[in-house]
């Protein structure tokens, strides 16, 4: 029976840097308690994997918390995360490495049955925003980096926003 499906990539034909560019972010799912041993694992063995806990690995129905765009120029990265309805808080952190890898970590407020404002409670009928709790996310961008020359943005859109410089030989 002839083999239907996606087209297969034959080793004599295709190179690694050919194979690298096809692939697309795999998304890595681990339990909210993870050490950052497993995290560094997880990676490890997916260098373009994104890595997702707690609220952002529930994907509920509403905004997904998690979603990142990488971009590239001679010189820099850039990359972009969703993150509605995440306090900018004490709670909130991004650290990029040195190596590439950007952890970001926080508590999203939005998807609660109970909402408290201007002094009144309402009783929520729907919950279709980001549930609340805890998350993080890790991923690796395509090199290394200068990590001191880290440049963020986050502003009230719910997009974080960083541009890092390369590491230049």
């Amino acid at each position: 029976m002839p083999y239907i499906g996606p087209p297969t990539m034959h080793p004599s034909t295709t190179t690694d840097s050919d194979a690298r560019e096809k692939l697309k972010p795999t998304v890595i799912i681990l339990p909210p308690d993870s050490t950052r041993e497993q995290w560094n694992k997880a990676l490890e063995t997916n260098k373009s994997g994104i890595v997702l806990t707690g609220a952002a690995a529930r994907g509920q129905v509403g905004p997904i918390i998690g979603l990142v765009d990488i971009g590239e120029n001679e010189d820099s990265y850039l990359f972009r995360v969703n993150l509605p309805g995440v306090l900018r808080d004490e709670n909130f952190e991004c650290s990029v490495d040195i190596d590439g890898e950007v952890f970001i970590k926080g508590v999203t407020t939005t998807g609660e049955k109970t909402v408290c404002k201007n002094s009144q409670v309402f009783k929520m009928q729907t919950q279709n925003l980001c549930p609340p709790g805890h998350f993080s996310i890790s991923f690796q961008l395509p090199g290394p980096v200068e990590c001191q020359k880290v440049t963020l943005s986050f502003e009230t859109d719910g997009i974080l926003e960083a541009i890092v410089q390369k590491k230049l030989p």
